[in-house]
């Protein structure tokens, strides 16, 4: 099973080319005052709800994204002549709109359709009309004719202005309704990277790296392919899991372990970037909480330890290759403490409970504190998902 899992760079169908282009990206931690684990939970019963009621060509492209502690988010130009939007990249949803912070403007290249597009992300939701516009993710990765959700109405996004969505087309079916009636399925932006040209197979790399700053450039999208200077040695793919309602995200089967002891055995979670912490079931999370002794803090809602010499590596089975959250890992940036209203000095973990006991069909999501020691690859081309180790798997950042 692993031999057949686990591929290595080398594999023709992830392409690299030199020179890549980066976008500049900064990191804004903005919470809005909603803990983080509120904000997390809240999106995860929303995606497991919503799912499960519908059951000549360059290699790559690098677009710099930003972590607000919450989000990444990334500068995308829409229309000509072009507005620029921070959008939030999101690999657990698909539709792509603007207009939470900066107001969408129409321009000669913009078609709105009268069509009213509406996505619930359980933290927020938007409200707006179906467009289609240019859409600049860079130089390099220009869009024609991009579908484009124009807000009327948004909640849950301040100091962002919409998302980019990067999950699975089908997650954008019944999201766009006709007048009277109707509902369709709406090509995503790497739908179009492939179809028009601009990229040869439909891959997203992602480089996240953790960080003490609010405002650092830490993170970088690829289009296409991979970019080999983000991760070290090979790649490790995993098919998209077939349990529902996961194998409608960025599914995957995994194991976690602790020590030595197994607190989750394989089963069926999603990789997100729109989540912030890593969530594990509650019967797996309580298991978590036995073996390091750790305490739930009331201001932040995340768990914290007196010392972190009562952390061991908290282990990631994926594709027949074990992923290791070391201690350090499991820490929340001290320096961004304050930031979430906790206090300067104190250990919080980046562990949070999914609100759910395994068993689900979605048992954890590895939110954005598990990607950024890692290196991530969607590959739609493929139907998988791909991790390496990066200089940061490692590191003593906390």
């Amino acid at each position: 099973f692993a031999a057949l899992t686990s591929l290595v760079l080398s594999s023709p169908v992830i392409e690299t080319r030199e020179p890549l282009v980066h976008l500049p990206l900064s990191r804004r931690l903005k919470t809005g005052g909603l803990k983080l684990i509120e904000h997390d939970q809240a999106r995860a019963r929303a995606l497991i709800a919503g799912r499960k009621s519908k059951l000549g060509k360059r290699a790559s492209e690098n677009v710099t994204v930003e972590n607000q502690a919450v989000s990444y988010v990334a500068t995308v130009a829409v229309g000509s002549p072009a507005t620029d939007f921070s959008l939030i990249v999101d690999t657990g949803s698909s539709n792509t709109w603007v207009g939470a912070g900066e107001r969408f403007k129409e321009t000669s290249t913009t078609q709105c359709s009268g069509q009213l597009v509406e996505v619930e992300y359980g933290s927020g939701f938007f409200i707006g009309e179906e467009c289609t516009d240019t859409v600049s993710l860079g130089p390099d990765l220009v869009i024609k004719s991009q579908s484009i959700g124009a807000a009327l109405l948004s909640e849950g996004f301040e100091g962002v202005d919409g998302i980019i969505g990067l999950g699975p087309v089908d997650l954008t079916e019944g999201t766009v309704q006709s007048f009277p009636g109707g509902s369709s399925v709406v090509p995503t932006v790497t739908n179009n990277l492939v179809s028009q040209g601009t990229i040869a197979i439909e891959v997203v790399g992602v480089s996240f790296e953790p960080t003490t700053s609010d405002s650092a450039l830490n993170g970088v999208l690829t289009f296409g392919g991979v970019d080999s200077s983000k991760f070290i040695g090979d790649l490790t793919f995993v098919n998209v899991t077939t349990i529902s309602p996961a194998s409608e995200f960025w599914g995957i089967d995994q194991q976690v372990s602790i020590g030595s002891s197994t607190i989750l055995s394989t089963t069926a979670g999603i990789v997100d970037t729109g989540t912030t912490l890593v969530l594990l079931a509650t019967d797996a999370y309580d298991q978590y909480v036995s073996a390091t002794g750790a305490t739930l803090d009331q201001t932040t809602g995340l768990l914290t330890v007196p010392s972190d010499s009562s952390l061991v590596n908290l282990d990631f089975l994926i594709g027949g290759k074990n992923f290791s959250l070391t201690p350090n890992a499991q820490i929340w940036p001290r320096a961004l403490n304050t930031d979430i209203g906790g206090t300067a000095d104190a250990i919080y973990l980046i562990v949070g409970d999914l609100g759910t006991d395994s068993g689900e069909g979605l048992d954890f999501i590895n939110g954005m504190t598990f990607l950024e020691r890692f290196y991530s690859v969607f590959d739609t081309t493929n139907n998988r998902v791909g991790f390496a180790s990066t200089p940061f798997t490692n590191a003593t950042t906390n």
